[in-house]
């Protein structure tokens, strides 16, 4: 019976995605309007008729030229670990869905609503960093620079597109197996500019490699995207355990236990593929979802005494309308496959050149 609902779903989701390219390119139209939109606004950037605003500290912007789904979160707290130990480091996101306004800086009664899911998550893990969010990034540096406690480093995260703010130094993520150079315009792809944007970069990451990616696997990747800028390979760690805030559980036991798997993020295949058995519930939400008091309840029933194991991102979402001994959390980590030294001398001389220049 299961193996036929799986077969029923499976069938569905085929004929979903067939109608969703057929779509795509009927929009076509629309990619190459945008694209001419796109590129006259960056256009109008490059040559200083609009115009941008640099700061006399370091600013490293990550970002991406896709919608969604490229590992911003686990690389913006790949540099918080690399750079707070020497540095008072500081966060700026746009705070996607949040319900405040304006600039916010996270205090002792930030929630997941007031700044949003990831900077909030942020906050949790890295008490000594300063999290804030503000959609007018420009604004919201010169807010941080207002501060009593000033920042000496900021990292901007998805601000690739922002251009109003000049950033010292670009980190551009694109995915393996979804190059940007593979990709299309939106409305018919999933680009959010030309990819000719991805030489704004400093750095250019593969992120979500298998661990075991081979050298001419990687030089193949390097002549597609066609570059002169160091290009380097990263991978999903998941962590061998789930946690909450008052246990935990190895990996091992989770994936032999019934449970529910939960996740809104972009793309949650690989999350659920690490933890799935036969015997588990699986929920999907859209990314950045804001659960529903009506969603709260149906999850509770589908998981009923079963624990339910859910993102990192999620969790901080989650965590104060769940039992907290029935939910858990996977945390993950962006590693790098090889050159790891390289990339992180590389960012130390960013940071180490624009501080003496100060």
């Amino acid at each position: 019976m299961l193996a036929m609902t799986r077969l029923f779903h499976s069938k569905i989701k085929n004929r979903y995605f067939r109608a969703m390219i057929l779509l795509r390119k009927l929009l076509f139209p629309f990619a190459i309007l945008y694209g001419f939109i796109t590129s006259l606004r960056n256009y109008l950037y490059d040559k200083g008729i609009l115009k941008s605003y640099s700061f006399d500290i370091p600013v490293i912007a990550v970002g991406n030229l896709t919608v969604g789904g490229t590992g911003k979160t686990p690389q913006i707290e790949y540099l918080i670990r690399l750079l707070s130990p020497k540095y008072k480091v500081a966060t700026l996101s746009r705070g996607y869905k949040r319900k405040s306004e304006g600039f916010v800086l996270a205090t002792a009664d930030a929630t997941a609503e007031i700044l949003g899911d990831e900077p909030f998550q942020y906050y949790k893990k890295f008490p000594n960093v300063q999290v804030s969010v503000d959609a007018d990034r420009k604004n919201g540096i010169e807010h941080l620079l207002n501060q009593n406690v000033q920042p000496e480093i900021i990292l901007l995260d998805d601000a690739y597109q922002h251009r109003k703010v000049k950033a010292g130094f670009y980190i551009l993520l694109t995915s393996y197996g979804d190059l940007f150079s593979d990709d299309f315009m939106l409305p018919t792809g999933n680009l959010r500019e030309s990819s000719n944007g991805a030489k704004r970069a400093n750095v250019i990451i593969v992120t979500k490699c298998h661990s075991d990616i081979s050298k001419e696997e990687q030089d193949y990747i390097k002549k597609k995207i066609g570059l002169d800028l160091p290009l380097f390979f990263s991978t999903v760690a998941y962590d061998d355990k789930v946690y909450n805030d008052s246990e935990n559980l190895s990996v091992i036991e989770v994936k032999s236990t019934p449970k529910l798997l939960l996740a809104g993020i972009a793309k949650p295949k690989p999350f659920f593929d690490y933890l799935q058995s036969d015997s588990d519930e699986i929920l999907s939400f859209p990314d950045h979802h804001h659960f529903s008091e009506s969603e709260i309840s149906s999850i509770k029933n589908k998981a009923n005494d079963k624990i339910i194991v859910t993102t990192e991102k999620d969790f901080v979402r989650l965590n104060a309308k769940i039992l907290t001994e029935q939910l858990f959390y996977l945390p993950i980590k962006s590693e790098f496959v090889d050159n790891k030294e390289a990339f992180d001398q590389t960012i130390i001389n960013y940071v180490g050149t624009c501080t003496r220049n100060r």
